[in-house]
């Protein structure tokens, strides 16, 4: 088991959706959606992001994706030009969840390549 951060194992996109933002997280194998589905619940990503998002926080599956969509209820002061927020779009959120360091089985590390130097995918 290694303590690594979300990006290690996971891509992320994030955007606005009125009040809200979301933030999709895609598993780099099946093996890291497996366990990123057990792991990353509502609650540890409402925890982590509370600074950001003080309202609730609503996960969706995409099993045949490997994506964990989470919905980030109250995360941008009123959304888009209403907003006084530095992140009026939610564009951050996403990277946000992938800075969260996670304590990963080694057959999870093991099953996943890692992100490319270049810090492309």
């Amino acid at each position: 088991m290694a303590n690594v951060p979300l990006s290690r194992i996971a891509q992320a996109r994030s955007g606005d959706k009125g009040e809200g933002s979301n933030a999709g997280i895609l598993a780099r194998s099946q093996e890291a959606y497996d366990f990123l589905k057990e792991a990353l619940t509502e609650d540890v990503a409402r925890e982590h992001l509370l600074a950001i998002n003080p309202g609730e926080v609503t996960r969706y599956a995409a099993d045949n994706m490997w994506v964990l969509n989470f919905l980030l209820s109250d995360s941008l002061g009123g959304g888009g030009s209403a907003s006084l927020k530095t992140d009026a779009q939610g564009k951050t959120h996403g990277l946000a969840l992938l800075r969260m360091n996670m304590d990963v089985p080694d057959s999870v590390l093991d099953a996943t390549p890692a992100p490319r130097e270049d810090g492309t995918s």
